[in-house]
């Protein structure tokens, strides 16, 4: 069973073929699917789930903070299960692919308390960006 299904069941989560099959396919490293992405994935393990219970089961998975939602320059939303493990990503500017990565070091450091205009910075998001190695390369991407 995927770490996902086991957090949701933990949680007491009603796990419906249809939100199994979606937990299955949101489950491992460096996933970072469109809606429509883990729809087609969904659709080939199960033919009859619909578009809307991949919308409606992301949504709630969001709202349960196990799923991130991740926004790149306009794209797609692309979801996220790493939800429990801080991370930043790296956002390829060709393709969009996105990876997690684990920088060393606070990034809180980088914003000295007198530049931060009396805010309580309670998180950080920081974002990458460059070129993969097939776009870099000229290359269609993997």
């Amino acid at each position: 069973m995927s770490g996902l299904l086991q957090r949701l069941r933990g949680r007491g989560w009603r796990i419906t073929s249809q939100r199994r099959v979606v937990a299955e396919v949101l489950d491992g490293d460096h996933v970072h699917l469109t809606a429509d992405e883990v729809h087609a994935r969904a659709a080939l393990r199960l033919p009859e789930i619909s578009r809307a219970t991949v919308y409606n089961t992301l949504g709630e998975l969001v709202s349960l903070g196990e799923v991130m939602e991740v926004s790149t320059d306009g794209r797609a939303k692309r979801y996220d299960p790493n939800a429990h493990h801080p991370h930043q990503h790296l956002v390829c500017s060709g393709c969009g692919t996105i990876r997690d990565v684990h920088p060393t070091g606070d990034p809180l450091t980088g914003l000295p308390p007198e530049a931060r205009f009396g805010f309580t910075v309670s998180e950080v998001q920081v974002v990458y960006r460059g070129l993969c190695p097939s776009c870099a390369a000229g290359l269609p991407p993997v």
